[in-house]
């Protein structure tokens, strides 16, 4: 009976600890859903109708970045583990774009080519796609012992996250492979052109301090990316290979993986006029539609927000009161 008890006792913790990690990694899947969704949709929109037309490189490799977190929205519940590594590529493929934009600029001026973007695109979807299918491969081919003694195991249950011995035997130097290749050695990549980008735009004197500070911003959302999205889950690849089994906090880290999505339209508003122009034009006609249902907004609060677009297109946000620019279409809103 007291064996049975502590039996008992021990299931329920289990349990517990089970039904907290569940609603974790609801609550994750709900937010990165929620925030990422709607904003990558509209990033969506904004690239294929610019992809469609004559795009630029680096339209082209946002509009990848962008299917790819499509991808890892709809499908959250499976965890792709692809949709890492094509982030990790397509983040430093867009960080070369603009360090050689910056650091040669006429150079790369006259030798850029958008089929170059598309050619590094299949290269890079082959790459993380061919990588990554290796763990199915090992999965499904490479026998385990423990499923064919028990049937009932924890790896039966477990899809690609359990491992027998044999698996882990050929998985961990395979784990150890892709964080070299598709995440430290697009990490340095990346943190030495925005650290070069950064420093050459603050050497020069006429440059604009908006393109300095939107140069800024890309840095830090695409550095940030990396190292709260991409860093534990690789970094668990290292520990896995010096304790030869894997560590049991990598499925909390695969989960932070999930909030990539969250912060990429950090880095397409940033990298993109078009994305700021169509952001633009949501707000404008979100503040029409507000002050056609509530006008005495206006009138209670005594100033609004106006969304001003120049005929540049450029964004002009500010708050101001109503009436001041004439010449520009201003649009009211609360």
């Amino acid at each position: 009976p007291v064996r049975a008890s502590w039996l008992s006792g021990d299931f329920n913790v289990g349990t517990e600890r089970m039904s907290l990690y569940n609603i974790m990694v609801l609550a994750v899947y709900i937010f990165a859903f929620l925030a990422g969704l709607p904003a990558n949709l509209l990033a969506f929109y904004t690239f294929q109708a610019k992809v469609r037309q004559k795009a630029t490189p680096i339209e082209i490799l946002l509009f990848n970045l962008t299917v790819s977190d499509v991808i890892l929205l709809l499908f959250l519940p499976f965890k792709m583990v692809d949709s890492i590594y094509i982030s990790t590529l397509f983040l430093m493929a867009i960080s070369v774009e603009r360090y050689l934009g910056v650091a040669y600029p006429i150079r790369y001026k006259l030798n850029r080519r958008p089929m170059y973007a598309v050619f590094a695109s299949i290269l890079f979807w082959f790459l993380a796609c061919s990588h990554c299918s290796i763990i199915y491969v090992v999965e499904l081919t490479v026998p385990d012992h423990n499923n064919e003694t028990n049937p009932n195991s924890a790896n039966a249950s477990k899809c690609y996250e359990s491992f027998s011995p044999n698996q882990l035997d050929i998985l961990l130097p395979v784990r150890l492979e892709l964080c070299i290749t598709l995440f430290f050695l697009p990490f340095l990549i990346t943190l030495f052109c925005y650290v070069n980008l950064v420093r050459i735009l603050a050497s020069l004197p006429n440059i604009h301090a908006r393109r300095k500070k939107r140069a800024v911003g890309i840095a830090v959302a695409t550095l940030l990316n990396f190292a709260i999205c991409f860093a534990p889950f690789n970094i668990s690849h290292i520990v896995g290979i010096i304790q030869n089994e894997s560590p049991s906090w990598r499925v909390h880290a695969l989960l932070l993986s999930t909030l990539s999505a969250s912060m990429d339209p950090a880095i397409f508003y940033f990298s993109s006029t078009a994305i700021q122009q169509t952001l633009a034009k949501c707000f404008s006609s979100l503040g029409q539609k507000i002050h056609a249902i509530m006008p005495w907004c206006y009138q209670f609060y005594g100033f609004c927000c106006d969304v001003k677009i120049d005929h540049s297109g450029v964004d002009k946000s500010s708050i101001s009161n109503l009436g001041k620019l004439p010449s520009e279409r201003i649009v009211r809103g609360c």
